[in-house]
Order: structure tokens, then C-alpha cells, then sequence
């Protein structure tokens, strides 16, 4: 045992490379569903957007993440992820660029969705080298903490850079960023997959349990990370326009979504520096208890203050959640664990705004239904999160 663990750890330089691809790309990947509230704003005024048309926009942007997993099963272990990496990066730039200039709402969901299964694609490599590191919950703890300051940087400076412009300024700047990701590329092993005998990771895991998981706990684990990203995602699409429902401005709902951010990104350190233990189980449990209560409070046409609490809890439970559940998924194993949970993870940003949509309008514009449902998505998730958890060893 003790030299199945040693050799099957991987070499500190190659974790540091795999690291900082992580920080790079989820921050500017990642960008979309964290500024959501601020696009969602301008593309509604730009293009007279319905609420159906707006979810239906970010459903297909997002979701798109997960159809650029599907092909993955098949050129994952195949490719050089360096070139694979150079190529998307490419077609997000190019993507991001062309949004900027379009005038027509259909023409821009298409650029949106080919950007997106480009961002897809590299965001299977980000979650598969995860799984590759000497130790998976940092390394998904850095994977949500660098989207979160990343969103915290546009949204602070969105009053300054963006106010008065159009929704080209913020496609262009991602466009921007993406390019200066790619000297960050060289930095991975293109080859780590190609290598007979090389799944170290899956090595290290299954020295870990006792014996390979039976299917129905993965579809379970599947399952709640579905729900939780349909909940989520479904509410923070449509942040803006509850707070502008409940008579608080643009401005100041854009300051409390900035401030917001903060939580959220002391929310995965912490859970990053807690790492793997044995209160695992308490830890889940308390993070979907605050995303609960930040989406029971937004019930009502909250005022300022209580707007604020309950984007300050939201977004500190979302991301505290998040590197809990993902080390979930790692520990049940499988060759293709991350591939598939990267499925979930875009269904749920494909189905959440598009329900809330949907039900903002069935109910006249009210928020209430869409709240509702949201609310019991994060309980179905909390059930099944609850179900997968096994004792986690040192």
C-alpha cells in the first residue's frame, strides 16, 4: 500500500503547472455564469430581451460546457491537451471578439454557444488534471477560488469601466483575458494522458476505498451536482432583476453583487485549507443550510439590507459547497468521473436559467415559483449529496 501511494503521487513541479493552468483558465472560463447579473442587465436593454429569451440565452451559452463533454470521452486520452488547449483558446478569443459586433440576437446565441463548447473543452482538461494532482481538493479549491476573484475584479470594476458602455465592452474584454492565458499553456504535460499506465490519480483513489462503488451511488452523486447547479444557477441569472423588483438601482444591487464576491472567495479557501476530513458530511450539511437560507431571503421583495445578507450567504455557501462535493464525486472513482460530472455541471447551467425564465413569466413576473423551485432543488441536491458520503480516511 505504501508504494502504490508513493509512486502515485505526482512530482511537486508538475502540480505547480497544473495549478497555475487551473487559476488561468477557470478565471477567464468561468467568467459568464459569475457576471451573469451585470450582462444579463445590458443584453436585456440592448436587444429588448424577454425573460424566457434572456434564460434561454444563458441555457444554451452555459449548457453548451456540457455537449464539449460528450466528444471528450473520445479525445480526451487521444490528444495533446497543449494543442487541444491552444485550438479552443483560439475559438473562445475569436468567439468573444465576434460577439461584440453582432446586432442580432440569434446570430449572438450562436456565438455564444460555439465560444462556449471551445470553453468546454478546456474545462474537461482543468477538472481531468485535477483528479491528476497529488491532492484533488486543492486543486478544486483553486479551481473556484481564481473564477471568484476574477468575478470580483469586473464586477468592482463594472460602475468605472462599464456603465455607460454596451455589452461588446465586456465580450472584448474576455477576449482579452483569454489571450493572455495562453502562455500558461506550455506548462502542462500535453502528453500526461496519452501514456499507458499514467492515471495516477485513479491509482491514489482506489488505495482509498475498499472496493469500486456500485453505479447507483454515482448516478446518485451525478444527480446532486445536477440539482445544485439547476438551483443556483437559476437564481443568480436573474439576481438583477429581483433586486430591481424589490426598487433597489442598477448601481447599488451591482456594489452588493461586487461586495458579494468577497464571501465567495473566502468561502473556498477556507474549505481548501480545512481540505479532506471527517466532518466532511457537517461541512456539506452546512454549506446547503446557508444556501438555503440565501434563497429563502430573497423571498418578499427583499429591501437593501436584506438583499445583501442573502447574496452574501448565497454566494458563500455556493462556493463552500462546491470543492466538498466535487472531492464527493473523485472519491466514488471511475475512469471518466470528472468527465461526466462536467455533464452535470453544464446541464445544470443549461436548465436552471431557462425553469427560472419560464416561471418568472407563468407567474406575471413574480419571483416567487422560481424561488420555490430553486429552493427544493437545493434540498433534493442536500439529500443526495447526503447519500454518496462515505468515512473519509487520511
Amino acid at each position: 500500500m505504501t508504494t502504490l501511494l508513493t509512486s502515485a503521487r505526482p512530482k511537486t513541479g508538475a502540480d505547480r503547472g497544473i495549478y497555475t493552468y487551473i487559476a488561468v483558465f477557470s478565471a477567464v472560463l468561468y467568467m459568464v455564469l459569475l457576471i451573469a447579473p451585470v450582462i444579463a442587465g445590458k443584453l436585456a436593454a440592448q436587444f429588448d430581451l424577454a425573460p424566457t429569451e434572456l434564460g434561454m440565452l444563458f441555457s444554451l451559452e452555459l449548457g453548451a460546457f456540457s455537449l464539449a463533454t460528450v466528444p471528450a470521452y473520445l479525445w480526451l486520452n487521444r490528444t495533446n491537451l497543449r494543442t487541444v488547449t491552444y485550438v479552443c483558446t483560439a475559438v473562445v478569443i475569436a468567439g468573444n471578439i465576434v460577439s461584440g459586433f453582432l446586432d442580432s440576437f440569434a446570430l449572438l446565441v450562436l456565438a455564444r454557444v460555439v465560444t462556449s463548447l471551445a470553453a468546454g473543452s478546456i474545462t474537461v482538461i482543468i477538472l481531468t488534471l485535477s483528479g491528476k494532482t497529488a491532492n484533488p481538493s486543492r486543486a478544486f479549491g483553486v479551481f473556484v477560488v481564481f473564477q471568484l476573484l476574477m468575478g470580483a475584479i469586473i464586477l468592482f470594476g463594472f460602475p468605472l469601466l462599464y456603465a455607460d458602455s454596451t455589452v461588446a465592452a465586456i465580450y472584448w474584454t474576455m477576449a482579452a483575458l483569454a489571450l493572455c492565458c495562453l502562455p500558461v499553456v506550455r506548462m502542462i504535460d500535453g502528453e500526461v494522458l496519452r501514456r499507458p499506465g499514467d492515471d495516477d490519480a485513479a491509482a491514489l483513489r482506489s488505495a482509498r476505498v475498499d472496493r469500486p462503488a456500485p453505479k447507483a451511488r454515482f448516478a446518485v452523486g451525478l444527480a446532486a451536482v445536477l440539482l445544485f447547479y439547476v438551483s443556483l444557477s437559476g437564481v443568480w441569472s436573474f439576481m438583477a432583476q429581483l433586486s430591481g423588483a424589490a426598487g433597489i438601482d442598477l448601481p447599488t444591487s451591482g456594489l452588493i453583487l461586487a461586495i458579494a464576491t468577497l464571501p465567495g472567495i473566502a468561502a473556498p479557501l477556507i474549505a481548501t485549507f480545512l481540505g479532506d476530513s471527517p466532518k466532511r458530511r457537517w461541512f456539506l450539511l452546512a454549506g446547503y443550510a446557508g444556501l438555503g437560507t440565501g434563497v429563502a431571503l430573497l423571498f418578499g421583495a427583499p429591501g437593501v439590507i436584506r438583499f445583501a445578507m442573502a447574496a452574501m450567504i448565497f454566494k458563500f455557501a455556493w462556493t463552500f459547497i462546491l470543492p466538498y462535493l466535487l472531492s464527493s464525486l473523485t472519491d466514488i472513482g471511475g475512469r471518466h468521473v470528472m468527465n461526466s460530472t462536467n455533464l452535470m455541471i453544464g446541464s445544470g447551467f443549461a436548465v436552471g436559467p431557462m425553469a427560472s425564465g419560464m416561471l418568472i413569466e407563468s407567474s406575471g413576473g413574480g419571483f416567487g415559483a422560481m424561488l420555490a423551485f430553486s429552493a427544493a432543488g437545493v434540498l433534493l441536491s442536500l439529500a443526495c449529496a447526503m447519500a454518496i458520503q462515505r468515512p473519509v480516511r487520511r
